[in-house]
């Protein structure tokens, strides 16, 4: 090998050992001056004529052994202290290197691979080698796909998803086919096991039939049943037109009431039954009579003494916990009852209500899972009640401040947020089904629109979820029946 060529070869190498150096790295280093595999002319390296001479090659070649080996004492001198890995701490001076191996033929092969190996062992820390995973021998069989994505919610999954006013409001036209419950609250919960008031009876006749919320609590259709007899025989009504009872399996409704959803409430109409059948169509489009002339107000032509006989008949029952009356025709029954006035304390004012009265019944004794309202206050209301009632039903309206946006509305019930049974209770037996859930969710809205309200009118604007006949919080504490209220509910 020419001496210019080994030069050249030996700074390469050097070059590298610098690097290494800078690296932080603390092993010993091992020079092995690279043969080459072939004749290179020194013009290439020095622009001179090439010397053909052995005798000259053997003394440049013994030279320049001498030139690396001064080259890598000084190294040694330099790197003789290192540092550990946190650069803080002085370490055991580098070995001096392996003795060079003796040099190739001039014409051999340049040893490439094997300085690669040297530098592996020399310079990267001892450990044994990562193992690596042998690839399998082919068998011939076809690698099986991937799996799909699973679907993380199955169908009970994405029912909870879906309004429950959606899945009660039309969804089966039967009762479960379960034990008698109301399960969870007035205006959160199911019924199973409901029972349907017959639409004619010997004294009353349900109304909005297109509704299908004839069913309640078997304890609640006996009352009422009971109810239109007595108030027939005893008081000289002429019979009940009875409104909104619950739905066949009870839950929310698609339009109208936060509450009636476990079947203890009913709607009764002031205006008496007439002495005739009502045909379908009158029994959709007929208007109820309101019984006030203004907010504080009864109307003395259509309010009698009959309504408060048949009010009091109802709250009599043991078993009813409350009505709900609007303030004017509640003052307008303190008026009109002399000392028997117990019963009075279960007739509470509300928003609304001058076209019917709201009765509630209790949670049936022994029937679990159905969550009571607070009682009653021990009290008629005829006083301060009232008072607080009239100056916030005459208080004017303030203009909202520059910018108000309100609040948006609440989102409606789901199915995981009823009580876990309600699940069986939709989904037991087959039933009837009158719509299907993508018809229920396009048309919901729009059918609220036609809907027939108890004045007789239709509605202009699609019912809210919370009415302000039906969910307004009050001034007495009478909020919606709901666990946002205080408990004394619609």
């Amino acid at each position: 090998m020419s001496g210019a060529r080994l030069i050249v070869r030996v700074g390469q190498l050097a070059a590298t050992v610098l690097m290494l150096g800078a690296a932080g790295g603390s092993a010993s280093i091992l020079f092995v001056p690279v043969p080459s595999a072939r004749a290179e002319t020194l013009s290439a390296v020095t622009g001179a004529a090439p010397q053909a001479s052995p005798a000259s090659d053997a003394t440049q070649s013994e030279q320049a052994s001498d030139r690396v080996a001064e080259f890598g004492a000084s190294l040694r001198d330099r790197w003789g202290a290192a540092t550990n890995d946190a650069g803080d701490t002085p370490t055991a001076a580098v070995p001096a290197p392996a003795p060079r191996p003796a040099l190739a033929e001039a014409n051999g092969p340049a040893p490439g691979d094997q300085i690669g190996a040297l530098i592996e062992a020399n310079v990267k820390p001892a450990g044994p080698p990562p193992a690596v995973a042998k690839p399998e021998a082919a068998t011939g069989a076809t690698p099986p796909l991937p799996a799909a994505k699973p679907d993380v919610k199955d169908k009970a999954e994405k029912a909870q998803l879906v309004p429950a006013k959606l899945l009660f409001g039309g969804a089966k036209t039967a009762a479960a086919p379960l034990g008698a419950r109301s399960i969870g609250y007035y205006s959160r919960g199911c019924l199973s096991g409901g029972e349907a008031l017959p639409i004619d009876g010997p004294a009353w006749q349900v109304m909005r039939l297109s509704r299908n919320r004839n069913w309640g609590h078997p304890k609640l259709i006996a009352a009422l049943e009971q109810l239109a007899r007595e108030a027939k025989e005893k008081d000289g009504w002429p019979g009940l037109l009875v409104g909104d009872i619950s739905q066949a399996r009870g839950g929310p409704m698609l339009t109208g009431h936060a509450s009636h959803q476990i079947g203890l409430d009913a709607d009764i109409w002031f205006t008496p039954m007439p002495d005739r059948r009502l045909s379908e169509k009158e029994r959709e489009t007929l208007s109820a009579t309101s019984m006030i002339s203004g907010p504080t107000s009864i109307n003395r032509e259509v309010f009698t003494d009959e309504h408060v006989l048949v009010v009091r008949r109802a709250a009599l029952n043991p078993d009813v916990e409350r009505i709900l009356v609007h303030p004017a025709i509640k003052k307008a029954m303190c008026e009109a009852t002399g000392p028997d006035r117990a019963w009075l304390a279960k007739v509470r004012p509300y928003y609304g209500h001058h076209y019917h009265f709201h009765v509630r019944m209790a949670c049936p004794r022994g029937v679990e899972g159905c969550r009571a309202q607070a009682p009653v206050k021990a009290e008629d209301g005829c006083g301060k009640e009232l008072d607080d009632w009239f100056a916030l039903l005459t208080r004017p309206k303030t203009p909202p401040p520059p910018g108000y946006k309100p609040p948006p509305p609440k989102p409606p019930l789901t199915l995981a947020d009823l009580p876990s049974e309600c699940r069986v209770v939709i989904n037991a037996g087959a039933g009837t089904v009158v719509r299907d859930e993508a018809e229920l969710v396009r048309t919901s809205i729009e059918a609220s629109h036609h809907i027939i309200d108890i004045s007789g009118e239709k509605r202009s604007e699609p019912i809210p979820e919370v009415q302000a006949g039906d969910g307004a919080t009050a001034a007495n504490g009478d909020g919606p029946a709901d666990d946002a209220a205080s408990g004394q509910g619609q």
